[in-house]
């Protein structure tokens, strides 16, 4: 595409500029969005896209941005969203972020200027390999980075950026699509799909250059709540019944080498304990349980039931309950229905110049949810890799396929139409 070739990208520029902004999201909150700084962002893009001559460009009261490039096609095609997130993990702070270009990477571990202990190696990130001669972008030491997922947004506004900007290369309809809290599993909850008026997406949001992902875990997350019984510590012999012990019972009684973060990999699900609270009285513990099939998933549910039926046996006069909710499904059952989604994402990541590489997330996107809310969407690569950490890094020339890959994708849906 000769327009793609005398192009000047304006992601890196965007990206150095969106990651500055504090977006973490709240698990606790219970306003939508989680955190009003996370529209902070939102105002930016919209007033950069309204820049780029995006007109409709709007930030809604829950804090998602709608915008859409036109279609400048005479054929009839699907129209086509393209979605990021705009916050960043909890797990990490995002406050005071100061992105460091590293140019001309040569295979050396990135000693981290504000945090001198916190070294980037490349013994514990293989995939830097990869990197030789690219300009590898992180924090300083103190923070994430934020490509999780400023990287795709960045990459997304390029692409509008060219759209605009090269009116010769035809497409159809294009949506726009950036969200909040999609790290605390919220990220669609509000989402007018009316409104959004798209057929198929991708979300932007995947790991190393060329990957597209139309598999993801199925997901629940699970409550204990545990009713114990108190007494005064010096007369409780025969009457105490402590839920803090009852709790700590039921994660130690977990699967240790199986069914278990830390010793599981690929398609293997798992039991996660993620927060422990309580008193001698009353207790809780909530777990998220992950499979990629939905059978399984079930099973997990009865497992932790028997853990909780064994030890209960132990504590009659305590009452224990389990609280299932469902999180989001495996996306794969509905992207099979719409092959091509897939085949058209593998042909713009040809065209880019790489090698596609199809695999499964063990995890989940915004595109989980849409896709069962009646948008088919897959997730396509934005470069980011260690997310959620200090040591999280992005590849310049990564983000680039990724903006190139955008393009073409728009370009393949047009010519199949």
């Amino acid at each position: 595409m000769e327009s793609l070739k005398n192009y000047q990208f304006t992601f890196l520029n965007r990206f150095l500029k969106y990651v500055t902004v504090d977006t973490q999201s709240n698990p606790h909150s219970e306003t939508q969005p989680s955190t009003e700084k996370q529209k902070d962002l939102g105002r930016i893009l919209v007033e950069e896209l309204k820049e780029i001559g995006i007109n409709d460009a709007e930030l809604d009261e829950f804090g998602y941005v709608y915008a859409t490039i036109p279609a400048n096609s005479g054929k009839q095609v699907p129209a086509i969203c393209f979605c990021s997130h705009m916050d960043t993990s909890p797990d990490c702070s995002g406050q005071n972020v100061k992105p460091i270009v590293h140019k001309n990477y040569q295979g050396q571990d990135l000693i981290l200027p504000d945090a001198p202990d916190q070294i980037i190696r490349k013994s514990a990130h293989p995939k830097l390999g990869n990197q030789i001669g690219n300009d590898i972008i992180t924090a300083s030491g103190t923070t994430l980075l934020g490509a999780d997922n400023k990287a795709g947004l960045a990459e997304i506004m390029d692409a509008a950026n060219f759209f605009i900007n090269n009116p010769e290369v035809k497409h159809g309809t294009i949506r726009l699509l950036f969200t909040p809290d999609e790290e605390v599993g919220r990220g669609v909850d509000k989402v007018n799909m009316q409104k959004l008026g798209a057929d198929f997406g991708y979300t932007v949001d995947g790991e190393a250059r060329g990957t597209i992902e139309n598999e993801t875990f199925s997901a629940d997350s699970a409550k204990i709540r545990i009713s114990g019984v108190s007494a005064h510590p010096g007369f409780a012999r025969g009457q105490m019944e402590s839920a803090i012990k009852i709790a700590a019972e039921i994660v130690a009684a977990l699967p240790k080498e199986r069914l278990s973060p830390e010793s599981t990999a690929d398609k293997d699900g798992f039991i996660h304990p993620v927060a422990i609270n309580g008193t001698v009285e009353e207790a809780t513990i909530e777990f998220i349980l992950r499979d990629f099939n939905d059978a399984e998933l079930q099973n997990h549910e009865r497992i932790l039931q028997a853990i909780i039926n064994e030890i209960s046996e132990g504590y009659p006069k305590s009452e224990i309950n389990l609280e299932i909710k469902s999180q989001y499904r495996n996306m794969k059952s509905i992207l099979d229905q719409h092959p091509q989604v897939i085949q058209y994402a593998a042909e713009a990541v040809t065209r880019a110049g790489l090698e596609p590489k199809l695999q499964s997330i063990r995890g989940g996107t915004d595109g989980s949810r849409l896709s069962f809310m009646g948008l088919p969407c897959p997730n396509i690569f934005a470069g980011e890799h260690a997310f959620h950490s200090k040591h999280e890094w992005v590849s310049v020339q990564d983000m680039q396929k990724a903006v190139e890959t955008i393009i073409h994708l728009a370009v393949v849906w047009e010519e199949n139409s």
